[in-house]
């Protein structure tokens, strides 16, 4: 009787020492596994070959003014900033991100994030990846993580790139605001950085998105090109003036709305807004991305 009482015993404290071996595992596995998916997605030369295609716009908006600066651009026309670039060179980061926001980032984005479950599913990885302890719903943090990741690397290539080559190419000196105040050189460094904070927290509710539509399918192809398509669609719905209603709540209704960083004193109200409404298309579509995913039959 005393042996089969010690054999249950030891036997109860085997598996309670394997389930606290398992429960103090998951979270290494987790960091194991978000380590692995930035290493292979900034480690695939599609990433960078969009990431130097990114980094490209400034350069040639640089160029294409350095060749014609005998013949500036008059105000008003073309993106903006793009007449004060002649006169400080600071401003080229701040033109390509009026250029890349609108198409370029959304594109780029929508291909990341439209990849993350579907393209697993498609090379017949997905499974693998599910093995325990690594849930369904850590699985889904990750990918959106990463994808979060290249938002904010995209972002940074653009205003690097930019304020790389403005200095190469033009003078730089104090930048004048939007709101007429000037401001130091080192001081606009600090206001590149919060507008590249700015977009990329306007691009989470559409990585969010793209995670979702990369559920619904094993065909990655149609669930990026389902993002990016939206990503239009919104922009073109928040330009007509009939649904006025309806574009506070778009997900790209503040996407160039970073213009309020660019004044003294700094505004930050479109900030907060543009952070509430895409955390809340974030909560939106990661529960019907898990909701989807955790019902999902995995076969590959």
């Amino acid at each position: 009787m005393t042996s089969d009482t010690e054999t249950a015993h030891a036997s109860t404290v085997d598996s309670s020492t394997t389930v606290l071996a398992s429960v103090r595992a998951r979270p290494a596995v987790g960091w194991a596994l978000l380590g692995s998916e930035i290493s292979v997605l900034f480690r695939r030369k599609r990433t960078w070959a969009m990431l130097l295609a990114l980094a490209a716009v400034p350069i040639l908006i640089a160029l294409a003014v350095r060749l014609t600066e005998s013949n500036p651009t008059s105000p008003g026309r073309g993106p903006a900033f793009l007449s004060q670039i002649t006169n400080n060179g600071l401003f080229v980061a701040a033109t390509g991100l009026v250029v890349c926001v609108p198409l370029f980032l959304p594109l780029t984005v929508g291909v990341v994030a439209g990849d993350t479950i579907a393209g697993e599913a498609s090379a017949g990885t997905l499974r693998y990846l599910l093995i325990a302890p690594a849930s369904r719903l850590r699985l889904l943090a990750v990918k959106y993580i990463g994808a979060a990741a290249f938002s904010l690397a995209a972002t940074l290539v653009v205003a690097i790139s930019g304020t790389l080559i403005g200095i190469a190419l033009f003078p730089i000196g104090p930048v004048t605001l939007l709101s007429g105040d000037t401001i130091g050189v080192g001081e606009s460094f600090v206001r590149s950085l919060l507008v590249a904070a700015f977009i990329t927290v306007s691009l989470l509710g559409l990585s969010a998105i793209g995670l979702f539509f990369s559920t619904l399918t094993d065909v990655p192809v149609g669930a990026m090109a389902a993002t990016i398509v939206l990503a239009v669609v919104s922009q073109v719905l928040d330009n007509l003036p009939q649904l006025v209603w309806l574009q506070p709540y778009l997900f790209s209704h503040y996407w160039l709305s970073f213009a309020d960083l660019l004044r003294q004193p700094i505004a930050w109200d479109s900030f907060g807004a543009n952070a509430i409404l895409q955390g809340a298309y974030l909560l939106i579509f990661a529960a019907l991305a898990y909701g989807r995913f955790s019902s999902k039959d995995i076969l590959s």
